[in-house]
């Protein structure tokens, strides 16, 4: 029997899984995804923090979604994870690891010792004193990593790996393509949007922006004293491109269009800076996903912002199907399980 491995995506109102088998295969099998929500509170930003309770909806999510293994890879990709460029002299991928906490202190925002630290090489290079090997430094706070992995181990499932998810979205957005230049992917959650750049289907560059479409429908709710359930309502009916005939409700109108610039302004400083420090890499094309991005008219302010062609993946022509998935049913699912799909392809066991 093929083994197979699951990826968790633990948002803020909900929890998406999908199963493959052959993970490590040129085309991968969905074997089956489901989804179950979460109470409001259990999970901030992508962060659990109400262990117990996430644990009984993944319960949940394994006895209605059908799933056949408890081996599952976790994603995490918030405001509490940092990535930094970081050159190193060569040596092996265990000992740079091994040395990254007495080289990335002044790096950091926090502890060393209540980081964990990962690298990600790109390139090598000669420097001053040798061989060097250029990279990212990836650091996630200790305890915002551990929280997640107590409520899937409460849930009794084994998690075989903790990967980054703007990795993991990158991993499934360039399957079956070729492109030059450098591909923005940039996806927009509840309260995070991260971005990352690759060049020849490899990250370059990663950030993250602690705002998503959730901060959108919460200034809605507490500007216009309305219960959120309401101004998510609003704000998916008013969409951004509303705000050109105001009339039908100004005021939210006004309220969506000046969070929304807001975050588009800081997508398109995070492109230009990408640009301008690496002058002889263009960038070609935004892939956008995210539940967040699905606001009308988000991906056509993109593209007039940053003057980028604004793509949305499709992830499920690159895959085979299992018995009982169904093509049309996935994909109407409009890629909200891109960073599950992800995480399962980036799977080592």
């Amino acid at each position: 029997m093929t083994a197979s491995v699951v990826g968790i995506d633990i948002g803020k109102g909900s929890v998406r899984a999908v199963e493959l088998s052959s993970s490590r295969q040129d085309k991968p099998t969905i074997v089956r995804y489901h989804q179950v929500e979460l109470p409001v509170g259990a999970v901030n930003r992508g962060e659990v923090l109400e262990p117990n309770t996430v644990a009984a909806a993944l319960k949940q999510l394994w006895s209605a979604g059908g799933f056949k293994t408890k081996r599952v890879v976790l994603g995490m990709g918030n405001h509490r994870v940092l990535a930094r460029e970081l050159t190193v002299p060569k040596t092996s991928m265990k000992l740079i690891r091994e040395a990254l906490p007495y080289q990335v202190q002044d790096l950091l925002p926090l502890p060393v010792a209540d980081a964990l630290l990962d690298f990600y090489p790109l390139s090598e290079s000669a420097g001053d004193t040798g061989p060097q090997v250029n990279g990212l430094l990836i650091a996630a706070v200790k305890e915002a990593v551990l929280g997640n992995v107590r409520a899937v181990e409460l849930a009794g499932l084994t998690p075989i790996d903790v990967d980054l998810i703007p990795f993991a979205l990158s991993r499934v957005t360039r399957r079956g393509e070729t492109t030059d230049g450098a591909v923005v992917q940039i996806d927009v959650g509840a309260g995070t949007t991260s971005v990352v750049i690759c060049v020849a289907g490899v990250p370059q560059f990663v950030r993250f922006i602690p705002t998503g479409g959730g901060d959108l429908t919460q200034a809605l709710a507490d500007r216009l004293v309305i219960d959120l359930a309401e101004a998510e309502t609003l704000k998916r009916s008013l969409g951004l491109a509303a705000t050109g005939n105001v009339s039908e409700n100004p005021a939210a109108a006004i309220i969506i269009h000046e969070v929304t610039v807001e975050l588009l302004n800081s997508l398109r400083n995070t492109v230009n800076y990408f640009i301008n420090t690496r002058n002889q890499v263009s960038v070609t094309r935004i892939v956008l996903t995210g539940g967040g991005a699905q606001l009308h008219g988000f991906g056509e302010a993109l593209g007039e912002m940053t003057r980028i062609p604004v793509f949305v993946p499709d992830a499920v022509g690159t895959l085979s199907l299992g018995r009982g998935v169904d093509a049309s049913a996935l994909k109407s699912t409009m890629g909200t399980y891109l960073v599950a799909l992800g995480l399962a392809l980036g799977s080592k066991a």
